[in-house]
């Protein structure tokens, strides 16, 4: 007989991304022609020094156990890298690698978490951040982040839950944000490490879009004083060197937590593959020019798609200020259409025509405060980007598909409009 799942198994949520993508892959291998704009991977070649760097790793037998935390010279790489760019007071000692930076998601969780414990969460929000949470036991409150504050964290909402929470422990912070855009400040993320310094309150701020801010620049919270000792910082090669498949990433944190981490490592993963390890400290030490240059590739396809996102009637995203989304609301559209937002991502990607589909997502896929937007990905070449929103005015006016998708998908069903 098959064996009855954990609750906590039973209750896990994914991000929804993969779910649309294996969609998207299946359509495709049926022969319609799909423009994936689900997934947030790069299109561009992983930088060179990545590739040569990691092939002669392979030639020279790099491909045995090393230390949990890393080896010496990727952790040396990663510290200089964040003190050189984003003004962190970091040493080796105060790195861990990993594959990639969805991983101290739950390393960070199981830092500082106990059961019952309070963690605040702006919403849109990542969608691996619940699991992450209540494996632990604890609890997700939620502050709404609102596209006409520009999807700015309310500091109000961090002192409310600062002093109204029964046992407030913790704070996710995400900028550059996935899925708005939003980024952060550097005297918002002052503001924030004032609220906190001192307190009994760990911060993990998820930074993967470090290198994707259109207007301004990054900053870190890791940079405030004192942060070090109440932060965890994650970073990944995914976005910024376009080596997602490498599976690469690092945390920044206190020599004391970093130690702990390292053990959670040893005892889940065992090690990061060295050969990897190297060429991410290969594209750290040598890359930046390329970088840079793939940079400005993506902001050119941001701008090429919140343009012509802005051009369908009742579409309205934000001018474009960080990652290589587009987070666009299309709340009077699906009151007309009486569809959900993720209803509406799906019909584009199924529905609305036999030959052709859009592979996007609903905004609900990243919590409640995402109904009512899409969330578009700029991954692919600059003409199938204008393809497909070309393309959707005369999806939403097929009506006898629309209806014909409700009727077949009922969940997709608007039960109350939502607010414009």
């Amino acid at each position: 007989m098959a064996l009855p799942l954990s609750d906590f198994a039973q209750s896990l949520t994914v991000e929804t991304a993969f779910s649309v993508l294996a969609v998207a892959k299946q359509l495709k291998a049926e022969g319609k022609d799909v423009v994936e704009l689900e997934v947030g991977d790069s299109p561009f070649d992983s930088t060179a020094s990545a590739k040569s760097t990691g092939i002669e790793a392979i030639q020279n037998n790099q491909s045995h156990y090393c230390a949990s935390p890393g080896i010496p010279e990727f952790r040396k790489a990663a510290a200089d890298f964040v003190s050189r760019e984003f003004q962190v007071d970091a040493k080796p000692e105060n790195i861990v690698v990993g594959p990639g930076a969805k991983v101290f998601e739950q390393f960070f969780c199981e830092a500082f978490l106990n059961p019952g414990d309070g963690v605040l969460v702006f919403s849109p929000y990542f969608p691996t951040y619940l699991p992450n949470i209540e494996r632990r036991g604890a609890r997700m409150v939620l502050s709404d982040l609102k596209q006409e504050n520009n999807f700015s964290p309310n500091l109000a909402d961090i002192e409310k839950f600062l002093a109204e929470d029964p046992s407030p422990k913790a704070i996710f912070l995400n900028s550059p944000h996935n899925p708005t855009g939003g980024v952060i400040a550097e005297s918002e993320l002052k503001a924030i490490a004032d609220l906190i310094r001192g307190k009994n309150i760990a911060v993990f701020s998820d930074e993967p879009y470090c290198h994707m801010v259109w207007q301004g620049k990054h900053h870190s919270i890791l940079a405030q004083p004192g942060m070090i000792d109440q932060c965890v910082s994650a970073y990944t090669f995914s976005k910024s060197y376009s080596m997602s498949g490498w599976r690469l990433g690092f945390c920044v944190a206190s020599e004391e937590v970093a130690t702990s981490i390292g053990k959670m490592v040893n005892t889940t993963l065992s090690c990061t593959p060295p050969l990897v390890q190297l060429a991410g400290a290969a594209a750290l030490n040598n890359d930046s020019k390329e970088r840079d240059e793939v940079m400005l590739k993506f902001r050119e396809k941001v701008v090429l798609l919140t343009n012509k996102l802005n051009q369908i009637e009742n579409f309205h995203a934000l001018d474009p200020h960080a990652t290589f989304y587009v987070f666009v609301n299309v709340a009077p559209v699906c009151n007309e259409l009486g569809i959900t937002s993720h209803g509406l991502a799906l019909y584009l990607l199924e529905g609305a025509d036999d030959k052709f589909g859009i592979a996007c997502l609903g905004g609900e896929c990243f919590g409640d405060a995402g109904h009512g937007f899409l969330r578009f990905s700029c991954a692919e070449p600059n003409d199938r980007l204008e393809q497909a929103i070309d393309f959707i005015p005369e999806a939403i006016s097929r009506k006898d598909r629309i209806a014909s998708y409700l009727e077949s998908h009922p969940a997709t069903r608007l039960e109350a409009p939502y607010p414009v």
